[in-house]
């Protein structure tokens, strides 16, 4: 027991070890382990594509089910020795965040946007979300980008650190392969609009919990932006649950709370365009508002960083308050103590079996036999 406990808490040590990682040194610049995974995820695509939902769930499965077996065969592996558990859990977390990443191009598209080079920010648009920003002005590149670091805040931080607290390696390495094939293969189009649409599904599954969390953090933290939390709650309850999306709404309304700013509208992609519903009550979001979205987006990874540390020690603490057997089967209670030795009738069952059973282990089968020779004892000496 006390060795699974240690285990638990290097899976919290090495969440926070990977977010610290991330925060300083951001994604790896050459061999990233998630584009790895999305070139093997390419070329699995092109053998098993054909245009129907069942190749794109029997794609799914194998894709995401690959990584979630390395996660569990590396946390077997590394069940007993929790210094190895919390450097391969530190390593995995830093693989799967991008929140260094996310701020750094919130703010790098802000500095293009007052020094009024759009050419310069139409670029940097394709780092953030698949739009064409050959036909966005300064206002629609500064709302693509708080819609992207909204959204993205619980795509590559929040969601990320919520499996791995609730799952280990195997909740970490899955979640992303999900959130990735989502992006490779989960949008409208006539190539995916049948193969990609359980990878679609799944990523909306996946993301229920982590994205509320998400709304609710952004509300939370709305004033180390100098937001208004009551505005940002406000907006987040009417306006939540108006995007087609099951989860980017959640945080995308609380983003435009948090910031005083209008979103949604037209998005205009690669050959088509959408119409989404307006959240927020506020002007259309300018440069300024982005190192503000940044800034927001950095809090709610902390705060959701703390969370999985105390769930993951949680669930240590929960181990050890629950009673189990020690190695000479005897029961120990929540302070370590052994239960008493049981008397009386339970005495009396063991001496009718004639044999010493472990305390509090006898069977229900063996103490109703014994039952039974007691009663019958009785009988004869009557």
């Amino acid at each position: 027991m006390r060795m699974r406990q240690a285990v638990i808490v290097a899976d919290a040590a090495g969440l926070a070890a990977g977010y610290a990682l991330d925060a300083f040194l951001g994604d790896p610049r050459r061999w990233h382990p998630v584009a790895g995974f999305g070139r093997a995820a390419g070329a699995l695509e092109r053998r098993l594509y054909r245009p129907d939902r069942a190749a794109g769930a029997a794609f799914t499965a194998l894709a995401v089910g690959v990584p979630v077996l390395l996660g569990a065969a590396g946390a077997l592996a590394t069940r007993r020795r929790p210094v190895a558990r919390a450097v391969l859990v530190a390593a995995g977390t830093w693989t799967v965040l991008g929140g260094r990443t996310l701020r750094h191009e919130s703010e790098m598209m802000g500095r293009a946007l007052r020094d009024g080079d759009l050419p310069a920010a139409r670029r940097r648009l394709n780092h953030l979300c698949g739009r064409d920003p050959s036909v966005l002005d300064e206002p629609e590149l500064a709302r693509a980008t708080v819609e992207s670091v909204a959204e993205n805040t619980s795509d590559a931080v929040v969601a990320p650190l919520f499996w791995g607290a609730v799952a280990g390696l195997p909740g970490l390495l899955g979640y992303r392969a999900a959130n990735t094939l989502d992006a490779m293969v989960g949008h409208r189009s006539d190539r995916y609009a049948r193969f990609g649409t359980p990878a679609a599904r799944l990523d909306d599954l996946l993301n229920l919990a982590p994205a509320r969390l998400t709304g609710l953090l952004t509300v939370a933290v709305a004033p180390v932006a100098r937001g208004d939390r009551e505005r940002a709650w406000h907006v987040w309850r009417r306006d939540r649950n108006d995007h087609p999306s099951p989860n980017a709404g959640q945080c995308e309304s609380a983003m435009a709370g948090a910031l005083g700013v209008r979103l949604g509208g037209r998005n205009v992609y690669f050959g088509r365009s959408e119409v989404r519903p307006f959240l927020g009550d506020g002007p259309r979001p300018e440069a300024r508002h982005l190192r503000r979205a940044a800034r927001i987006s950095g809090a709610v990874g902390r705060s959701a960083l703390a969370l999985a540390v105390a769930v993951a020690v949680g669930r240590a603490a929960l181990g050890r308050a629950v009673p189990g057997p020690d190695r000479n089967g005897r029961v120990r209670g929540a302070l370590g103590r052994a239960v008493p030795r049981p008397t009386g009738v339970e005495d009396r069952v063991r001496g009718a079996l004639g044999r010493a059973t472990p305390a509090g282990v006898a069977s229900v089968r063996d103490i109703r036999a014994g039952a039974s020779r007691v009663g019958a004892g009785r009988g004869r000496a009557a």
